[in-house]
């Protein structure tokens, strides 16, 4: 057939050059015939998938990273209280501030720079828009948005300061000059082209903003401090930062915290021993410090359901763990301990007496008798009500009550009334009982409470009474941590009494065993019971047996003292609550360690990638399974890469960067054709859908470290180390390699001004207003004197202008981008 004679719509069609076809990887197929809209969604769900793989396999590449900078040496410190005349400890040999600007700010950025890399090389070597938009883009989310959150995110008007100022200050300042050293090479030196020198110089500033931040936190060069005796080895100061030194404490310390933890645990009754060493490794993990890594590790685990780094406590707990935390002085005893759930999960209802014991004048002529109903409650219920004689009789003390109380549907208390038989003789104090019995039927069944007998006290009213201990002795357990001594007023209860008190050491002593001292006992009218109560002092001996003294002295009132005067508290141990605190301990070690951030072997690597939480059911919410199965491909792939504890981590860095840089060059090219599809540049596609996805985990990790930590310098103050680094590889790498290349051919490197320009001056703007806020944030009173947290008012108004910041930044970046506006540079 004559090519003259095909139709020009035929002719014209090519399956292997149509709209949006051309990348470095895909498409895979001819997607000629599809419908673009088609294209798009496919596209854009295709990239959300590859941020989830980029941030699991990120995940892996932090463990490496997190394996290599942990690598510690023993040193020896003289002590001459030991026999050999010195300690050996264990020290880190990566300076945390060398690891923060090195491996960790590689693992936090390593997709936008590997971006950048790869759409160089993929281009013919050829400058693009995507991975520098990228960096700059990530950049302005990071600094605008992430401290935004960060600010915001602390609770209850409490504030996070930087600790490591000077650090802060040398970062803050490489990442405004990295994006003015930007704008100067592109368009004061050597306008729309970067020469050798210019992309080595690029790549050099990154050692060297690490050399000056070392030498800002060891204050080199500035201000001299005395001689320290800790010279001679490389990793952290034994008395340099106060922050290494407290974390340094806290290794050697961990023991004993988890002990007391376990200890205030173990006083919780019905608490379930898993669910106390949970609680416990849960404050422990919450309350330690860690580095960035662990926070973007922990975010990246998140979002994948992947295995947890802090122990999940069901809900039901979540009250007593809170109250766990509190000071001693502060906890609610009422709360600390709980009850046996008779109503059998709120199946069954419950019925008891509001009181284990009342008291009545006898001049009052009766007594009232409260009942309650709880567990199921929408049911009626019915429940017999009968006295019994004690040292008081029916008939002569009190009158006989023998009857059926009813409780209608969702009724929850009911009242009797017993009558009481006042005569004019004098007579000792009497008493009898009141007792709860079920009624046969078989419409209803219900359980009695713990407070199924009430004790009533007939009082004689005509005299102040006697005072006087209930007991001579009192054996008190370690483990009750607090101590009432009853003091009873007999033979009368009429009108106001007291009597005070002292404590006297025998073999417990105060302030050391128990807090002791003295005080007053005061009784209103119709009291006939109090108690003296005591704190009790933990010990650490095997076997204890301690005893102190409680005395009565003087009355007032009227009131006479009894015979027993004098009582004597013995302070024991508890063999069966040491047990259970031992048990607890251990559990929660092994909890510990379970939470390691890396895995050992391939058997648990695998494990961990084929099942949600990695294997913690129990902890596994619904959105995790969600994003378990969504993301299951991916963590059977990663799987096969090297564990971690092989050859110190370097192999499993290596495998893991080349997987990063795969999957980044998928982004790139999902990106570039799903913004093709819509219409949209390369540089509103970075700016915006490529920023945020490689920006999430950083967002989660930096809330959850802001948070947590008793410092900002997690959080915030590694943002700016991080938009430095972005610079310095992000462009220093492929801008060294292309300059060489087009250098070879004779050619300069052409790196068009465009819209990256004007990009870059809009974000320096930003980021000089917001590192200003902060500063003025760390400065002013009425804004916390710090840089995230403080006021409610204060922290969202700066908030809400961070955010702005960045939108307006967005806006103005996309108007240029789309020619609405054409700003001249």
């Amino acid at each position: 057939m004559n090519n003259s004679s095909i139709p020009n719509d035929y002719r014209a069609f090519d399956p292997f050059n149509y709209t949006c076809s051309e990348a470095l990887l895909l498409p895979i197929i001819s997607e000629a015939t599809w419908n673009p809209g088609v294209r798009a969604f496919l596209y854009i769900l295709a990239l959300l998938w590859c941020f989830l793989a980029v941030a699991i396999i990120a995940d892996v590449f932090m463990c490496s990273i997190e394996k290599i900078t942990s690598k510690t040496r023993k040193i020896r410190v003289a002590d001459s209280s030991v026999p050999e005349g010195y300690k050996e400890l264990e020290v880190k040999v990566w300076n945390d501030t060398v690891a923060n600007l090195s491996l960790l700010a590689l693992g936090t950025s390593a997709p936008e720079i590997l971006l950048s890399v790869i759409e160089i090389v993929g281009n013919n070597f050829k400058a693009g828009d995507l991975g520098p938009g990228t960096i700059v883009g990530s950049a302005a989310f990071n600094l605008l948005v992430i401290s935004a959150i960060c600010i915001m995110s602390i609770p209850g008007g409490d504030v996070r300061r930087i600790n490591n100022m000077k650090v802060f200050a040398v970062t803050a300042f490489s990442c405004i000059f990295a994006y003015v050293w930007l704008i100067i090479t592109l368009v004061a030196i050597s306008p729309g082209k970067i020469e050798i020198w210019e992309a080595f110089l690029t790549l050099l500033f990154f050692p060297l903003l690490i050399i000056i931040a070392f030498i800002a936190e060891k204050d080199f060069c500035m201000k001299k401090k005395p001689p320290r005796n800790d010279s001679g080895f490389v990793g952290i100061s034994l008395k340099g930062n106060p922050e290494e030194q407290e974390a340094l404490d806290q290794s050697y310390s961990g023991r004993a915290s988890i002990y007391r933890i376990a200890k205030d645990l173990a006083m919780v009754e019905d608490l379930p021993e898993d669910e106390a060493a949970k609680i416990a490794a849960k404050k422990i993990v919450e309350h330690q410090h860690h580095d960035r890594g662990w926070y973007r590790i922990n975010a990246i685990r998140n979002m994948s359901g992947g295995k947890k780094l802090i122990p999940k406590v069901l809900n039901t707990f979540d009250d007593l763990y809170n109250r766990v935390q509190l000071p001693e002085e502060e906890r609610d005893e009422a709360t600390v301990t709980k009850r046996f759930d008779h109503s059998e999960g709120g199946t069954k209802p419950v019925i008891e007496f509001t009181a284990s014991a009342v008291a009545v004048l006898e001049n009052e002529g009766k007594v009232r008798i409260g009942i309650r109903r709880s567990g199921k409650i929408d049911v009626p219920i019915s429940v017999r009500v009968e006295t019994i004689n004690g040292t008081a009789l029916e008939g002569s003390d009190y009158k006989a009550f023998d009857e059926v109380v009813s409780f209608a549907a969702n009724e929850l208390l009911r009242q009797v009334y017993i009558e009481i038989v006042d005569d004019f003789e004098w007579e000792p104090d009497e008493f009898f009982f009141v007792k709860l019995a079920p009624v046969p039927s078989r419409d209803q069944e219900f359980a009695l409470g713990n407070l199924a007998i009430c004790q009533v006290t007939i009082i004689n009213d005509d005299e102040p009474g006697t005072l006087d201990f209930a007991k001579p002795s009192i054996i008190a357990k370690e483990s009750s941590r607090r101590i009432r001594i009853p003091v009873q007023r007999l033979s009368g209860a009429d009108g106001h009494v007291s009597v005070t008190w002292r404590t006297k050491d025998m073999t417990a002593f105060d302030g050391k065993d128990f807090e002791g001292g003295e005080g007053e006992l005061k009784f209103d009218n119709g009291e006939t019971s109090k108690s003296i109560d005591l704190v009790l002092f933990p010990s650490n001996k095997p076997e204890r047996d301690d005893s102190f003294q409680v005395e009565l002295l003087e009355t007032t009132g009227g009131a006479k003292l009894g015979r027993l005067t004098k009582t004597v508290v013995t302070i024991v141990n508890d063999e069966e609550f040491n047990g259970l605190v031992s048990r607890i301990v251990n559990m929660t070690f092994g909890n510990l360690d379970g939470l390691a951030l890396e895995d050992s072997t391939y058997i648990s690597q695998f494990k961990n990638a084929m099942n949600v939480n990695g294997g913690d059911i129990e902890g596994a919410t619904f959105v995790d399974y969600i994003l378990h199965f969504l993301t299951f491909v991916w963590k059977i792939i990663f799987a096969f890469i090297p564990p971690v504890h092989i050859l110190g981590g370097w192999p499993t860095f290596v495998i893991s960067l080349g997987m990063i840089g795969f999957l980044t060059a998928l982004i790139g090219d999902l990106a570039s054709l799903f913004g093709c599809l819509i219409g949209l540049e390369d540089s509103i596609t970075a700016i915006t859908l490529v920023a945020l996805g490689t920006s999430m985990p950083d967002t989660f990790a930096s809330k959850t470290a802001a948070i947590m930590e008793r410092y900002a310098d997690s959080s915030v103050g590694n943002v700016t180390g991080s938009n430095s680094v972005n610079v310095f590889l992000g462009l220093g790498i492929p801008w060294v390699i292309a300059s060489i290349y087009w250098h070879t051919k004779g050619l300069p490197f052409e790196v068009p001004v465009g819209s990256l320009v004007f990009s870059v001056i809009l974000y320096t703007i930003a980021a000089v207003i917001a590192l200003s806020i902060l500063v003025i944030r760390r400065n002013v009173k009425c804004l916390g004197n710090a840089e995230l947290g403080g006021p409610t008012v204060g922290k969202i108004v700066c908030g809400i202008i961070f955010i702005t910041l960045w939108v307006l930044y967005v806006l103005f970046s996309a108007l240029q981008a789309k020619k609405v506006i054409n700003v001249q540079i």
